[in-house]
Protein backbone atom coordinates (compact mmCIF):
# COMPACT_ATOMS: atom_id res chain seq x y z
CA UNK A 1 0.00 0.00 0.00
CA UNK A 2 1.52 3.23 -1.10
CA UNK A 3 -0.39 6.44 -0.90
CA UNK A 4 1.57 9.65 -2.24
CA UNK A 5 0.83 13.35 -1.63
CA UNK A 6 1.96 17.28 -1.54
CA UNK A 7 1.80 20.53 -1.87
CA UNK A 8 -0.02 22.83 -4.56
CA UNK A 9 3.28 23.51 -6.98
CA UNK A 10 4.68 20.20 -6.69
CA UNK A 11 8.17 21.05 -5.54
CA UNK A 12 7.41 18.75 -2.20
CA UNK A 13 6.36 15.43 -2.37
CA UNK A 14 5.40 12.94 0.41
CA UNK A 15 4.13 9.17 0.82
CA UNK A 16 2.66 6.77 3.17
CA UNK A 17 2.87 3.09 3.00
CA UNK A 18 0.20 2.10 5.50
CA UNK A 19 -3.27 3.13 6.68
CA UNK A 20 -3.46 5.91 9.39
CA UNK A 21 -3.71 4.40 12.94
CA UNK A 22 -6.34 6.67 13.40
CA UNK A 23 -8.01 9.93 11.88
CA UNK A 24 -8.58 13.27 13.92
CA UNK A 25 -10.94 15.63 13.52
CA UNK A 26 -9.14 18.49 14.80
CA UNK A 27 -11.72 21.77 15.82
CA UNK A 28 -9.16 23.62 18.28
CA UNK A 29 -8.59 27.49 16.93
CA UNK A 30 -5.09 26.79 15.75
CA UNK A 31 -6.42 24.26 13.38
CA UNK A 32 -9.05 26.39 12.38
CA UNK A 33 -6.63 29.25 11.61
CA UNK A 34 -3.88 26.69 9.89
CA UNK A 35 -6.09 25.48 7.28
CA UNK A 36 -8.56 28.66 7.17
CA UNK A 37 -11.31 26.32 7.44
CA UNK A 38 -13.77 24.87 10.22
CA UNK A 39 -11.38 21.91 11.14
CA UNK A 40 -8.62 20.13 10.53
CA UNK A 41 -9.22 16.38 9.00
CA UNK A 42 -6.00 14.91 10.17
CA UNK A 43 -4.96 11.25 9.44
CA UNK A 44 -2.29 10.50 12.03
CA UNK A 45 0.74 7.87 10.64
CA UNK A 46 3.81 6.40 12.83
CA UNK A 47 6.41 7.89 11.29
CA UNK A 48 8.21 4.71 10.19
CA UNK A 49 5.43 4.78 7.17
CA UNK A 50 5.73 8.37 6.24
CA UNK A 51 8.66 9.55 3.76
CA UNK A 52 9.10 12.66 2.10
CA UNK A 53 9.90 11.80 -1.42
CA UNK A 54 10.76 14.99 -3.28
CA UNK A 55 12.00 18.35 -2.25
CA UNK A 56 12.38 19.90 1.43
CA UNK A 57 9.55 21.39 3.22
CA UNK A 58 10.23 24.34 5.60
CA UNK A 59 9.24 24.27 9.13
CA UNK A 60 7.55 26.68 11.70
CA UNK A 61 7.35 25.63 15.22
CA UNK A 62 4.43 26.59 17.56
CA UNK A 63 4.23 26.46 20.84
CA UNK A 64 0.46 24.68 22.32
CA UNK A 65 -1.00 27.23 24.33
CA UNK A 66 -2.79 24.04 25.74
CA UNK A 67 -0.10 22.01 26.31
CA UNK A 68 3.01 24.31 26.13
CA UNK A 69 4.70 21.57 23.53
CA UNK A 70 6.07 22.87 20.37
CA UNK A 71 4.10 21.66 17.13
CA UNK A 72 6.20 21.31 14.00
CA UNK A 73 4.50 23.03 10.93
CA UNK A 74 5.74 21.25 7.97
CA UNK A 75 4.98 23.21 4.11
CA UNK A 76 6.40 24.30 1.01
CA UNK A 77 8.41 27.29 0.78
CA UNK A 78 6.90 28.39 -2.46
CA UNK A 79 3.59 27.93 -2.74
CA UNK A 80 2.95 28.02 1.34
CA UNK A 81 0.99 24.43 1.40
CA UNK A 82 0.58 23.12 4.88
CA UNK A 83 1.47 19.67 4.39
CA UNK A 84 1.99 17.41 7.71
CA UNK A 85 2.54 18.17 11.83
CA UNK A 86 5.59 16.90 13.42
CA UNK A 87 4.75 17.04 17.08
CA UNK A 88 7.17 17.31 20.61
CA UNK A 89 4.20 15.78 22.39
CA UNK A 90 3.77 12.90 20.18
CA UNK A 91 7.42 11.98 18.83
CA UNK A 92 6.31 9.00 16.86
CA UNK A 93 3.42 10.14 14.89
CA UNK A 94 2.69 12.35 11.86
CA UNK A 95 -0.25 13.67 10.93
CA UNK A 96 -0.92 14.73 7.49
CA UNK A 97 -2.94 17.69 6.37
CA UNK A 98 -5.55 15.37 4.49
CA UNK A 99 -6.69 17.37 1.94
CA UNK A 100 -3.10 17.30 0.74
CA UNK A 101 -3.25 13.56 -0.20
CA UNK A 102 -3.85 13.06 -4.32
CA UNK A 103 -6.71 11.34 -3.67
CA UNK A 104 -7.81 12.66 -0.11
CA UNK A 105 -10.44 9.92 0.17
CA UNK A 106 -8.41 7.01 0.31
CA UNK A 107 -8.65 6.75 3.86
CA UNK A 108 -11.31 5.39 5.94
CA UNK A 109 -13.04 7.88 8.27
CA UNK A 110 -15.32 5.39 10.73
CA UNK A 111 -16.61 5.41 14.63
CA UNK A 112 -13.68 2.64 14.88
CA UNK A 113 -10.65 4.94 13.89
CA UNK A 114 -11.46 8.53 13.90
CA UNK A 115 -12.52 11.07 16.70
CA UNK A 116 -13.72 14.63 16.71
CA UNK A 117 -11.52 16.94 19.36
CA UNK A 118 -11.86 20.66 20.71
CA UNK A 119 -15.52 20.78 20.25
CA UNK A 120 -15.83 23.23 22.82
CA UNK A 121 -14.64 25.87 19.87
CA UNK A 122 -15.95 23.77 17.11
CA UNK A 123 -17.56 26.52 14.80
CA UNK A 124 -21.39 26.91 15.20
CA UNK A 125 -23.02 25.14 12.59
CA UNK A 126 -20.87 22.18 12.59
CA UNK A 127 -22.37 18.82 11.77
CA UNK A 128 -20.59 16.14 14.78
CA UNK A 129 -21.76 12.29 13.25
CA UNK A 130 -23.09 9.80 15.50
CA UNK A 131 -21.18 7.17 16.43
CA UNK A 132 -17.69 9.39 16.78
CA UNK A 133 -15.87 9.36 19.97
CA UNK A 134 -15.94 13.33 20.77
CA UNK A 135 -14.48 15.19 23.23
CA UNK A 136 -14.30 19.04 24.57
CA UNK A 137 -10.82 19.43 24.79
CA UNK A 138 -8.19 16.80 23.58
CA UNK A 139 -8.71 13.29 23.75
CA UNK A 140 -6.19 13.11 26.08
CA UNK A 141 -5.18 15.55 29.56
CA UNK A 142 -1.42 17.07 29.76
CA UNK A 143 -0.25 14.20 31.69
CA UNK A 144 -1.69 11.69 28.80
CA UNK A 145 -4.35 10.44 30.61
CA UNK A 146 -7.51 9.67 28.31
CA UNK A 147 -10.22 12.24 29.07
CA UNK A 148 -14.04 10.58 28.70
CA UNK A 149 -15.47 10.44 25.38
CA UNK A 150 -18.96 11.56 24.45
CA UNK A 151 -20.47 9.60 21.51
CA UNK A 152 -24.48 11.08 19.92
CA UNK A 153 -26.56 9.06 18.77
CA UNK A 154 -27.52 11.39 15.98
CA UNK A 155 -25.72 13.57 14.12
CA UNK A 156 -25.37 16.63 16.46
CA UNK A 157 -24.97 20.38 15.69
CA UNK A 158 -22.60 22.34 17.88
Amino acid sequence: MRHDGGCLCGEVRYSVTTAPTRVTFCHCKFCQRTTGSAYLVEPIFDKRAFEVTKGEPTTYDHTSEGSGKVIHIHFCSTCATKLFLTFERFTEVVGVYGGTFDDPNWFERSPGNSKHIFLGVAQRGTIIPAGIACFEEHATNVEGEPNEPRVYSSPHAV
